[in-house]
């Protein structure tokens, strides 16, 4: 049977493949998932499991149930310093979902769309199905990964609607610092570009609270994605939310009925108490994330493995082409003769192949026998 042209044209993610190949190997040390170690808090499962026993169990609204999204409205304003009501906050299947449907609702096929180089691979793969241009500028070692506007001007054409950011990034780790994002806010007002802000690793700042890009919109240009996932460990929950301008999100809405229709509705229960609930487990497992990337970058800088420091999310960046092989080729021979699962940076974009991607979501052991063979990897093989 013959694959649709989208789907023919998209490469399929490089973290999968290494998944289903680590999969394959007993006691391997798997550091290629963003898959936090920590169970679900206790009192989001009972929070689910009890409106699932009493019925609440059918359709809800596309937009997600009032409660929740009065919740996230307040937790916006309270904890992200975005001033936004109810009717701005739209619940989606995980943080996706809610990219996938803003990238239907608002941008044409044939635009461009502009995004780092490294990045979630996920980003391309979704604009190559909807047709739209991925366009990538690059993230520079030199600038701790942070996007800088002098990169992302050149970039820009008439076809290009919208900028796609994420902080603190998936892979990077970095965090855009105010006057960075300042910068692009101005470049994208001057060419009335789309601001995608991927801000679902917002609890997860290791050194000082990270900068929101809504509160320095001033013309309702911003969509901002947040996600349960990685703060409350609830990955396989598939519980996100996106904030947008006023007036925005039946746009977003009449979109998620072909796509998703609505989200779980026993998972929107416990997310509403994962959001109103204590927050001790989020400063908890911030506080384990902080510890293992201390551990982590000590190790490397005292081995001289390059690498870049993280200031949030839960993953490391570093340079293996000291191993004298590219990063996918040293990827393969590291699980294949190391047993050790990591990402090859060309997955997250056509410049950072000497990169790879570590997470450091990871038992803390297991994390530092991993990086350990991934040292003596790169000394060794690099003679």
């Amino acid at each position: 049977m013959r694959p649709s042209q989208p789907i023919a044209g998209m490469p399929r993610s490089g973290i999968r493949e290494v998944m289903e190949l680590a999969n394959s190997i007993d006691g391997a040390i798997r550091l290629e998932t963003g898959e936090p170690n920590f169970n679900t808090p206790r009192h989001v499962c009972e929070a689910a499991s009890e409106a699932a026993f009493d019925g609440f169990t059918k359709y809800t609204s596309n937009a997600g149930i009032p409660p929740l999204r009065e919740a996230l409205a307040a937790k916006v304003t309270e904890r992200n310093g975005i001033d936004a009501t109810a009717d701005q906050v739209v619940v989606t299947s995980g943080a996706v979902a809610g990219i996938y449907s803003a990238m239907v609702s608002l941008v044409d096929p044939g635009a461009e769309m502009l995004l780092g180089d490294p990045s979630w691979p996920n980003y391309a793969q979704m604009m190559t199905l909807l047709k739209i241009a991925p366009v990538h500028f690059p993230l520079r070692s030199e600038a701790d990964l942070v996007p800088q506007a002098a990169d992302v001007e050149p970039l820009i054409t008439e076809r290009t609607q919208a900028i796609l950011l994420n902080s603190p990034g998936n892979p990077t780790g970095a965090v855009t610092d105010a006057a960075a994002l300042g910068e692009l806010m101005e470049l994208a007002r001057q060419h009335d570009l789309l601001v995608f802000s991927d801000e679902v690793y917002d609890e997860i700042s290791f050194d000082g609270p990270y900068t929101p890009a809504a509160p320095l919109d001033t013309d309702g240009r911003v969509i901002t994605f947040f996600s349960f996932s990685k703060t409350y460990a609830m990955t396989g929950w598939r519980v996100g939310y996106l904030v947008v301008p006023p007036g925005v999100s039946p746009l977003i809405v009449r979109a998620q009925e072909p796509i998703t229709s609505c989200v779980n509705a026993p998972a929107q229960m416990g997310a509403l108490a994962a959001v109103t609930g204590p927050q001790d487990c989020v400063a908890e497992m911030r506080d384990a994330y902080r510890q293992r990337r201390d551990l982590v970058t000590e190790f490397l800088t005292g081995r001289g493995i390059p690498h870049v420091r993280p200031r949030g999310a839960f993953y490391l960046m570093i340079d293996v082409s000291g191993s004298g092989s590219s990063g996918k080729d040293f990827v393969l021979r590291l699980l294949n003769e190391k047993h050790v699962a990591v990402v090859p940076g060309d997955t997250f974009g056509p410049g950072s192949g000497r990169f790879v991607r570590i997470s450091l979501a990871t038992a803390p052991d297991l994390l530092m026998e991993g990086v350990q063979r991934l040292a003596d990897a790169v000394e060794d093989w690099g003679g």
